[in-house]
């Protein structure tokens, strides 16, 4: 009689849509689906957070139902442009209109400044923003649009409290006649501008130490050979990212040493709203995929590498889209996270996006790890920053115009406000436990996990392919129990005392085949979970 066999397998690798099911075979520990899961930077795939809506129940839209165009952290709370205007809000409840004209060179009351009529931006289109840390209170911002005829706007504030014991700036910033530029940064004691439709090739930077002046000393523009789509400070350089092409800017407080150097002009960038910071690296899209620009060891030299392979097909969806797509991105440093989120005002709560995860694998290197999201529509506007108190905040907003808090809670919320399920699924690669030719019986699986809450999902065994010749048995529910840890547990409640912190359950299987995979899903509004590992009991039963 055969004897039973164990099969262990450790989730790890992430998502990868690359690899022909033989090739994954190799990698059990891989996900071929990983939807509205995240991979754990201390292992394993653990299903995310939703978000919940800025300011409560008491939430209200900075302006009507117009779309979010654009976040940014400032101050102790969120600038937000939506239609054709910005405002500032501290909770959520109250925004203040901010595109103030005439406001007083120095500065407004509250009062005032309220009363002010608007700085008109009528073309307003999705927003870029920068702040110049300086030597004031919270810095200034400075905002730029992708919209025709908006010229960028400046806005600082000073002051604590209640809005009402506070001090406004705010103004237009004249880069040169009729130039509007897209996009901004500051660099080295630079405001850097570039983008204009009317000089697309062209970059601009302020004199030095004068980010609202580009024509007094230490001010000028270079054009180069291909159209801007995007501007970073990255260590002691400016990275120019073109349509085609990528630049880096050197001394540019140097009028005899100023330069600009090619990093290459086979490579460019398909949205500048793809450039984030992690890791030490810049992540942007390329046409052949997720890029990081990293300086190597020898200073000054510059190293390309490609990093999203294992889901190309997904960043070839999403490159062959651009011209449909409006991107998000987003950086969770305590997470090693990058995100990107892709969508339009027509695909709403199906709108989509990636999770890259970097991690350490058993090999030892760091590396990013792929995972998808469907249901958070982020409509171009999501944002993450450090407020006036040092703790770092996350913010999207959405083509409806409301506002949330990124990555916290239990349920996502749609288009009309209403709390949904996170509908999420990891599936692992067909498994043949080292004999594709041997059938299997299955005895039973179980599973480490680490519940943070109530746990409420099931696993589904497939069976060769998911063969119509082949009995595929219904789902199992997975019965996991909330830990009571000390100091944080409560009698009476929904803590299980005795509980292991990472259980591991037992699910007695049926069926067999010559391979298989698992599907572990959720479609509630429960904690999140994480799935740490599979060991697998099956018995082989002979050739067939």
């Amino acid at each position: 009689m055969p004897v039973s066999q164990p099969y262990a397998i450790a989730c790890d690798g992430g998502l990868d849509t690359s690899a022909s099911p033989f090739e994954l075979i190799k990698r059990p520990g891989f996900a071929k689906e990983l939807t509205n899961f995240e991979v754990d930077v201390s292992g394993g795939y653990r299903r995310i957070n939703g978000f919940t809506a800025f300011g409560g129940s008491n939430a209200a839209r900075p302006n009507s139902s117009n779309a979010i165009l654009g976040l940014h952290v400032y101050a102790d709370g969120v600038i937000a442009s939506s239609g054709t205007n910005i405002y500032f809000s501290l909770d959520g409840v109250t925004w203040l209109q901010i595109n103030k004209a005439s406001v007083a060179s120095s500065g407004d009351n509250f009062s005032t400044f309220d009363g002010r009529s608007a700085s008109a931006r009528t073309s307003q289109s999705f927003t870029h923003f920068v702040t110049h840390e300086g030597d004031t209170q919270y810095g200034e911002v400075i905002i730029t649009d992708e919209g025709s005829g908006v010229k960028p706007f400046y806005f600082k504030m000073t002051g604590t409290g209640a809005l009402s014991n506070r001090t406004f700036f705010a103004k237009e910033i004249t880069v040169s006649g009729s130039t509007f530029p897209k996009f901004c940064t500051v660099h080295d004691k630079h405001l850097v501008v570039a983008g204009a439709a009317t000089a697309p090739n062209t970059i601009f930077y302020s004199g030095t130490n004068d980010i609202d002046d580009f024509s007094s000393t230490g001010s000028g523009s270079i054009v180069l050979d291909d159209q801007v789509v995007g501007i970073r400070s990255f260590r002691d350089d400016l990275i120019i990212f073109c349509r085609n092409s990528i630049y880096k800017l050197t001394n540019i407080n140097n009028s005899s040493t100023i330069a600009i150097e090619p990093i290459t002009q086979n490579i460019g960038c398909l949205d500048g709203k793809s450039i984030q910071e992690i890791g030490g690296d810049l992540v942007f899209l390329a046409p052949d995929g997720i890029r990081t620009l990293a300086g190597t060891v020898r200073i000054g030299d510059v190293e390309l590498g490609t990093v999203s392979r294992a889901i190309q097909p997904i960043i070839k969806n999403i490159a062959d889209g651009i011209g449909s797509f409006n991107l998000s991105t987003i950086v969770i440093r305590d997470k090693s996270q990058y995100r990107l989120y892709y969508g339009s005002s027509t695909t709403g709560d199906a709108s989509q996006g990636i999770i890259g995860t970097l991690r350490t694998n058993a090999q030892g290197f760091t590396q990013f790890q792929w995972s998808e999201t469907s249901g958070i529509d982020a409509s171009a506007a999501a944002t993450s920053g450090f407020d006036s108190s040092g703790v770092e905040q996350f913010y999207h907003g959405n083509y409806a115009g409301f506002t949330f808090n990124h990555d916290v809670g239990d349920s996502f919320i749609n288009a009309s406000q209403a709390t949904v399920n996170i509908d999420a699924s990891y599936a692992t690669p067909d498994i043949d436990y080292g004999d594709l030719g041997t059938l299997k019986t299955l005895q039973y699986v179980k599973v480490s996990a680490t519940p943070e809450g109530d746990v409420d999902t099931k696993i589904k065994v497939i069976y060769d392919y998911n063969s119509p010749s082949t009995p595929q048995p219904e789902a199992y529910d997975i019965d996991m129990s909330k830990p009571s840890l000390f100091g944080t547990a409560v009698f009476n409640s929904s803590f299980t005392f005795g509980a292991p912190t990472e259980p591991i359950t037992r699910v007695t299987l049926q069926g067999s085949g010559h391979t298989n995979s698992f599907k572990i899903f959720s479609d509630n509004q429960n904690s999140p979970y994480t799935i740490n590992g599979l060991y697998i009991d099956y018995v082989p039963s002979g050739r067939l």
